[in-house]
């Protein structure tokens, strides 16, 4: 048995200058950038609740656009699952794993976020 759940949006911003690009994404969904935020990283958070998706802003070197992360206690029963559904492992990444839809779009399966725990309204699996 595991449990899996939304954990996260990630918005993947081709550019050169992220801290520009979080700020856009900051104002246009009406959250404040993380206090915490760390200059020169990957990733800027955005402010959200506790029961809602982690929204990051993450800097890429592929065409810009948005992706989901699945938190799950147990990331390769997760992986075999949506394999069983008809997605496609794509590529490990230190702790995650990169999928594919079968429609096309890519998606990560991550460690829990959030105190090392799945968050609320997990999904239980068999």
């Amino acid at each position: 048995m595991h449990h899996s759940r939304l954990c996260s949006i990630i918005i993947d911003c081709r550019t050169d200058d992220l801290e520009r690009a979080a700020e856009f994404w900051s104002r246009a969904l009406g959250r404040p950038i993380q206090p915490d935020a760390n200059p020169g990283s990957n990733y800027i958070g955005l402010v959200t609740h506790d029961d809602e998706p982690v929204i990051d802003v993450q800097k890429v070197t592929h065409d810009s656009r948005v992706h989901l992360d699945i938190e799950s206690d147990d990331i390769e029963a997760e992986v075999r699952r949506l394999e069983s559904l008809g997605a496609k492992r794509v590529e490990a990444i230190r702790t995650w794993v990169v999928m594919e839809a079968p429609t096309g779009q890519r998606f990560c399966v991550i460690r829990p976020q959030r105190n090392g725990k799945v968050g609320p309204h997990a999904n239980r699996w068999e």
